[in-house]
């Protein structure tokens, strides 16, 4: 592997001498440390090809693992420990880091071996993946106790056993507290190439627990570079085990040492010698009877159908509406634990909530306040302003999540593959029009598919412009977007839960476009979900989705990452579609998806046989859990 250059354009700075390195230690160093600097100066340790295949070899000895199992290398750095597994035949293995370098580190060298390996950026302790998922979870090179609390330790390893299977094995890869106690270097120094050295220093924290460290970095020419601090908790043998059991793990084992090989042999610092460790989930007993509900007393917002609506057929709540009230009331009528009521009168919402406040809002009302799409987050703003707990995402998600450039946008920061795109101001007549055909003409804000229908999709400028004029006179004031059309599969993703909270995703749905005529354009328009009377209405299905490993991996990272950024809470849909070269590419976040019998959500919740009470059912437990932990942490 390649070695990452040192960028000296930094302006150079130090503290000079100081007598205390506890009180410079940021509490949060480790959001900064590891960048090119890391992988230079600890690279003779972490970028040594010998000690990741004894790394390795160890954690197959011990764990017994098989290549089919789901392995998550936790605080995987670079990747060299999943890259090596990868390497063996180990085909389901998954890396998390908080490093945003080195994890785009790790995918550019995912991308040049051809190794399958899905990388994802996340903290720790809070990391979305499905519960029961993994049969290894693994921390290796050191990388527990990074936090200044002990209490952060502790969610890494519960956020561990939450996702491991009864059974599962995690490996620990630790410094042995009690001898770097006694044998660290208080000082040192050392030549890391030809023209940069870094000086070291350590002490132990006050209480004695952690050992914090000081790296001054000096090219030789150029003078000061970067001047840092870092610690770790120190976790003698006695320690660690009880800790590990106190979490719930099992058959806590140390297999004995790890001795790091050095390119440079002279300062390992906390790689020097280290437990290796193995500790076993707990068997999870499958619950017979669940606790009742935090709010059984709970009142369903909807919209109102007593007034227009600019969405639906004909702008007003047709007989297919009403049939999906009444379904949604019949399966909730089936939940015996909880007391339903329902709100659907605009007019006197606001004082209907002031004079009765309800324990819990089940926030069905995706028309917005006064069915007007642009208000779907005056709904969740009305409640959190009267501190009515509420299921659903918040209001500056839903904002976020209405502006399909800005979503595009955070995306793309993301590396998650988007469609090439244009902005398309009103009144612009400098812009850039695409010369790429064909194209796909959508507006910028929007949802339920306003403004694309069939002949949204353009093969030409005469096309482009005309449909341009179109969507400008039946959405005036709206900016357009004008994206390169993807002609490939089109997936759905669906996840119901939180972050470090209970999370499921549904089985991937994909849509069939087969049996459509062929001369219209294999997209889910407005004619799709809103006019019986078109050939969509009938010539378009929906199934489970077969996929590899590799893409059904890719379609979970990407909507996870996005449920956590993108600000989403309790359930949210993902949408996706491939481009003439297979690559995957986002079409759109959808926070508070559609909720109806005949819709999206419920299909993927029957292909994994849920009835679509129970689908509403998870729905209404992962908001009330969610406000549970909330409740929870402001009391603290």
């Amino acid at each position: 592997m390649g070695k990452a250059k040192i960028t000296d354009n930094s302006p150079p700075k130090t503290l000079g001498p100081i007598s205390d390195l506890e009180r410079h230690l940021p509490s949060d160093w480790w959001r900064q440390l590891f960048n090119s600097l890391y992988l230079k100066t600890d690279g003779d340790v972490v970028e040594n090809d010998n000690n990741t295949v004894k790394e390795v070899d160890m954690m197959i000895q011990t764990s017994g693992l098989d290549v089919d199992d789901r392995i998550l290398d936790l605080c995987c750095g670079q990747g060299r420990h999943c890259f090596e597994l990868a390497r063996r035949g180990y085909k389901n293995v998954f890396g998390l880091d908080r490093s945003r370098y080195l994890i785009r580190l790790a995918r550019k060298r995912s991308k040049k071996t051809g190794l399958n390996v899905s990388f994802r950026e996340g903290d720790a302790r809070k990391f979305r993946f499905p519960d029961n998922y993994f049969q290894c979870v693994s921390i290796m090179g050191n990388s527990f106790g990074y936090f200044e609390r002990e209490e952060d330790d502790r969610d890494v390893l519960e956020s561990v056993k939450k996702v491991l299977t009864s059974g599962g094995i995690l490996i620990l890869d630790l410094v042995d507290g009690g001898w770097m106690q006694k044998n660290f270097v208080p000082r040192s120094w050392e030549w890391i190439d030809s023209n940069h050295f870094v000086c070291r220093e350590r002490s132990l924290a006050s209480d004695g627990e952690r050992l914090i460290s000081r790296e001054v970095v000096v090219h030789a020419e150029r003078g000061v570079i970067a001047d840092q601090f870092y610690a770790e908790r120190l976790y003698e043998r006695e320690r660690i085990v009880q800790l590990l059991s106190e979490i719930g793990f099992i058959n806590v084992r140390i297999h004995g040492e790890l001795i790091a090989d050095s390119d440079r042999d002279q300062d390992l610092g906390m790689m020097a010698y280290r437990m290796f460790i193995t500790a076993v989930a707990p068997y999870k007993k499958i619950l017979t009877a669940k606790k009742g509900p935090l709010f059984p007393k709970v009142a369903v917002l909807m919209g109102d159908p007593s007034l227009p609506d600019s969405v639906k057929r004909n702008f007003k709540f047709n007989p297919e509406d009403f049939e999906t009230i009444n379904k949604m009331k019949q399966a909730l009528d089936g939940m015996h634990e909880f007391e339903f009521t329902y709100i659907d009168n605009h007019a006197s919402l606001q004082s209907q909530l002031r004079q009765n406040p309800p324990d819990f809002v089940f926030n069905l009302c995706d028309e917005g306040f006064n069915n007007d799409a642009f208000k779907e987050l005056h709904i969740p703003a009305l409640l959190e302003l009267m501190s009515i707990p509420y299921s659903g995402a918040g209001p500056t998600c839903l904002g976020l999540c209405y502006n399909k450039a800005i979503i595009r946008s955070i995306a793309n920061s993301l590396e998650i593959p988007v469609p090439l795109e244009t902005y398309f101001s009103v009144g612009d007549t400098a812009a850039t029009l695409p010369s790429i055909f064909p194209a796909l003409i959508k507006p910028c804000f929007g949802d339920s598919s306003i403004g694309i229908t069939q002949d949204a999709v353009v093969n030409n400028t005469k096309q482009l412009m005309e449909y341009l004029k179109k969507i400008q006179d039946t959405l005036p004031n709206r900016p357009v977007l004008i994206e390169e059309f993807l002609p490939g599969t089109e997936y759905t993703v669906c996840i119901i839960g939180n972050p470090g909270l209970t999370s499921h995703t549904l089985p991937i749905l994909e849509v069939d476009y087969s049996k459509l005529e062929p001369d219209l354009p294999p997209i889910l328009g407005y004619e799709s979900k809103w006019i019986p009377e078109s050939p969509y209405w009938n010539q378009i299905n929906y199934k489970r989705a077969v996929l590899d490993e590799e893409t059904k991996t890719k379609l979970y990272d990407y909507s996870s990452v996005l449920f956590e950024r993108c600000g989403c809470c309790d359930y949210a849909r993902f949408d996706f579609r491939t481009d003439t070269d297979g690559v995957i590419k986002l079409l759109e976040v959808n926070p508070n998806p559609g909720w109806c019998w005949d819709g999206k959500m419920n299909m993927m919740a029957g292909f994994s046989g849920l009835k679509y009470s129970e689908l509403l059912r998870m729905i209404l437990d992962a908001a009330q859990e969610r406000v549970a932990m909330q409740m929870e942490n402001s009391s603290v």
